[in-house]
């Protein structure tokens, strides 16, 4: 897929509020500071669609940018940072659960893990509660250019194992590097696939 425009449609705290256009829709989740932004604007082949920062939590609202006039690709706020008051924590985990629980033409959840660490509880904790809820969600790694191959082969192996403790199968795996474009190409593809058999008829 090759990426024509890429432009800011809106932001908001509520599900109701995002846009009415029947068009496939991809999310991106992750913990703070996991590389989202910097992988949203590598995947669309713009520097600052999304804006990035060195602060965690950075993303607080539900944003919208709407992808070759066709799709929808949504900025989710990050979870699990620690620098936000429990409050906002907890208005971002309501914000979130239910854009997932009833946004209709959400296609898929690009859940963004940061390869250079083993599984952290609260990652694994956030898939099984998407698998609980019938969220299709497919399992993002950034940061690979970080480490060697090896250390890559190892971490994914460790979540793989970690989550067929609770998975009879496993959900699609990316590698990315947001720095390389590494996987950015797979991204879209896989994008383009489910654009292709969307209807919009079912998201009415």
């Amino acid at each position: 897929m090759k990426i024509k425009s890429a432009e800011f449609v809106i932001s908001n705290t509520d599900y109701k509020l995002c846009p009415k256009e029947a068009l496939a829709e991809y999310a991106f989740i992750g913990r703070s500071n996991v590389g989202k932004s910097s992988l949203i604007n590598a995947l669309v082949d713009r520097k600052n669609l999304a804006k990035t920062s060195g602060k965690p939590g950075k993303t607080q609202l539900i944003n919208h940018f709407k992808i070759n006039n066709n799709w929808f690709l949504v900025d989710l706020p990050g979870y699990g940072y620690a620098s936000t008051s429990k409050t906002n924590r907890e208005m971002f985990k309501g914000m979130i659960n239910k854009y997932l629980m009833n946004r209709e033409n959400l296609i898929c959840l690009f859940v963004l893990l940061d390869i250079r660490h083993t599984p952290q509880p609260i990652d694994l904790e956030f898939m099984r509660k998407m698998g609980e809820e019938g969220t299709p969600f497919v399992m993002v790694f950034t940061k690979s250019d970080k480490i060697s191959q090896t250390e890559i082969s190892k971490n994914v192996e460790h979540y793989k194992n970690e989550m067929l403790k609770q998975w009879e199968d496993l959900p699609e795996i990316f590698i990315t590097s947001s720095e390389k474009g590494k996987g950015t190409k797979e991204i879209l593809q896989f994008i383009e696939k489910y654009n292709q058999s969307f209807d919009p008829t079912l998201s009415r």
